[in-house]
């Protein structure tokens, strides 16, 4: 029995991610109405995360009215063998703020994995997409990770949560890591961490609290360019998480960061 069309389900999430790259640009830079807060006064959303899934929403019932929706705003809709995962603004609060780093993730899943998976950076227009059998691209050109073979050396990147205690406790992760490595970097958008890990920008990325549309466009990308992808078990009161790092230190930066 034959798979899911990888390249058609590419199609759509190219088209998905661009409608909602319009939408964000049509308003990054302009103050944002009805800006809300969600979990904590830190987690923000506002009208732009809104429109852009709305957008996507639309492209995919056109084009895949059958399949299911998980999406950070909206929710889970509809049922089908396929879903797709969908992050309309993946640094929702660089956004608001006029910071030029956020971009739209895009995936689909079925029971084995994730499909397909687009991550759209639409400041830079750079658009990073791979396929589960496929390889990873920029702007349609091949790209690879980091083959960095040693710790001391490497440009590490992570996350932060929302919850000031669970910062507090990633804070101490933070300064064990920080003398073991060349340097950490902090954007604040978990896909474009993982898309930037696949073209060697970065040569690792770890982060606790990641969330299902959070990782997997960035996460397949990631893999598809060569890069090992570890989970971080989670426990007393600490979330999972993602390791994504070079075969030959992964194991060295998973048992900083554990």
């Amino acid at each position: 029995m034959s798979g899911p069309d990888e390249r058609e389900l590419l199609d759509v999430a190219h088209e998905a991610a661009h409608a909602a790259a319009r939408e964000l640009l049509a308003r990054f830079g302009h103050d944002q109405a009805r800006i809300r807060t969600k979990t904590t006064p830190t987690d923000l959303v506002s009208d732009a995360d809104i429109a852009a899934e709305s957008t996507i929403r639309s492209v995919l019932a056109e084009r895949r009215p059958g399949d299911a929706i998980l999406g950070e705003e909206g929710g889970a809709t509809g049922e089908g063998e396929l879903r797709w995962l969908v992050d309309p603004l993946d640094g929702t609060v660089n956004f608001l703020f006029g910071i030029p780093a956020f971009a739209v993730s895009v995936a689909c899943e079925d029971s084995s994995g994730v499909v397909a998976g687009v991550v759209l950076d639409p400041t830079r227009e750079e658009c990073f997409a791979a396929t589960r059998s496929g390889e990873s691209t920029l702007n349609g050109s091949p790209i690879g990770g980091s083959e960095r073979e040693d710790l001391e050396t490497a440009m590490v990147a992570t996350g932060f949560a929302y919850d000031s205690e669970l910062r507090a406790r990633q804070a101490e992760v933070v300064a064990r890591v920080l003398p073991r490595v060349r340097d950490i970097r902090r954007v604040g958008a978990a896909a474009l961490d993982l898309a930037w890990c696949a073209c060697g920008r970065y040569d690792a990325y770890y982060e606790r609290g990641l969330k299902p549309w959070d990782l997997a466009a960035g996460g397949l990308i990631a893999s598809r360019a060569g890069l090992e992808l570890r989970k971080l078990a989670g426990g007393d009161g600490v979330p999972p998480g993602l390791v994504a790092a070079p075969g030959a230190i992964v194991d060295e930066l998973v048992a900083v960061v554990e």
